[in-house]
């Protein structure tokens, strides 16, 4: 989806080109984003060095704490070749301070190497690749098996081991309840398909939890997500709000895939992350009520805030969600003291027609149909 463009190339410090006696290779920028090597016989090795200083989950990260990096970030990719299978070693930092280290990525481990292990992975194809998010470090692990899917939980960082203390039951607990609400309003149609494994990455620093969803082996999911909504704070180690990640990025990766080619081409694909991405932003609360985490007042003051949010800009009046959806990367992630007046957030006010259908739909069929039976339709 079109966000905002990130420049990553301009982390890359230094970049060497070699090839197979050892030799340098001619190699020189022709663009923003871009490097061109001179002709040579056989294989061609980079050796170059990124700058990873970004705490979002969009980017690349490294300290003495914790590594993760998006493979958009720090994986070039070869002109004319992403079909391509692609093979990533990793390897462990030196040192006594790292000995308790793991690697957690849904990337799948190469044939007979340990899982979570600095171990050689393996991806199908470069955009597949980019896909899966890696984190360095020592972290607490979870997990539960829901439909015969093994969903593993993550929770790294600086103070994992105060998310972890009490936590971990209470994120699988958690988890499995509104999880079993999602597919029973869902009717049960939208399991993950192709699907062996999924992979959830909590990353807990000083005051909050940040949130990727590492995705799942056998099937190509969304990536994580761009923005701060659902961040949990710690007073309580891991509070309900840090569950709409994992049902959001689930909700994505069984949907959205299946709807984007309803949408024909890639321009009218652009245009609907009021749908992508409000539809799952309603669904996101919804599940908690249905699963008991929040009460419906809770759920109506969050459902209060968002219609707040959407009226006290003028720009609701300004933009369509389809306008927004558009060209994100140029003014909603690039917001200013304007935004208010001329843009509206495709997240609150997709959630609002997404709440907008809901209620239509049960009023026009005296409650026997909702929102679930078109979402199942799409799938």
């Amino acid at each position: 989806m079109p966000r905002m463009i990130r420049e990553f190339a301009r982390n890359i410090v230094t970049l060497q080109a070699f090839n197979a006696a050892g030799r340098k290779v001619t190699i020189e920028k022709i663009d923003k984003h871009a490097w061109q090597a001179a002709p040579v016989d056989g294989p061609i090795t980079l050796r170059y060095e990124v700058y990873a200083w970004d705490m979002s989950v969009r980017a690349a990260h490294l300290d003495d704490t914790v590594g993760f990096f998006n493979g958009t970030s720090v994986f070039l990719a070869v002109e004319g070749q992403s079909s391509a299978p692609c093979i990533v070693d990793i390897e462990p930092p030196q040192g006594g301070g790292y000995r308790n280290w793991r690697v957690a990525t849904a990337l799948a481990e190469a044939r007979g190497t340990k899982r979570y292990g600095f171990v050689t992975y393996e991806a199908a194809n470069y955009d597949e690749l980019a896909d899966h998010p890696v984190t360095l470090s020592e972290f607490a692990l979870g997990g539960f098996t829901a439909h015969g899917v093994k969903h593993d939980i993550v929770i790294s960082g600086r103070v994992f081991n105060l998310a972890r203390r009490g936590s971990e039951a209470r994120l699988r607990s958690a988890d499995r309840t509104f999880r079993a609400a999602h597919e029973e309003g869902a009717g049960g149609s939208l399991r993950v398909r192709d699907c062996r494994r999924q992979r959830w990455l909590r990353r807990a620093r000083a005051s909050r939890i940040d949130g990727a969803d590492l995705q799942s082996h056998g099937s190509s999911g969304a990536g994580p997500p761009g923005d701060d909504r659902g961040l949990s704070y710690l007073s309580r180690a891991v509070q309900p709000r840090v569950f709409p990640y994992m049902e959001r990025e689930a909700h994505q990766a069984r949907r959205v895939r299946a709807v984007r080619p309803v949408a024909g081409k890639l321009h009218d694909a652009a245009v609907l992350l009021w749908l992508f991405e409000g539809f799952t932003s309603y669904y996101d609360d919804l599940m908690l009520v249905r699963s008991g985490l929040i009460t419906a007042g809770d759920y109506f003051s969050l459902l209060d805030k968002t219609i707040g949010g959407v009226l006290r800009g003028s720009g609701r009046l300004k933009q369509s969600v389809a306008q927004s959806s558009f060209d994100p990367w140029a003014k909603y992630y690039r917001a200013d003291e304007n935004a208010p007046n001329a843009i509206v957030s495709y997240y609150q006010k997709g959630s609002l027609v997404a709440l907008a259908f809901d209620l239509s739909i049960r009023a026009q069929t005296d409650n026997r149909k909702s929102l679930d039976d078109v979402m199942r339709l799409l799938w």
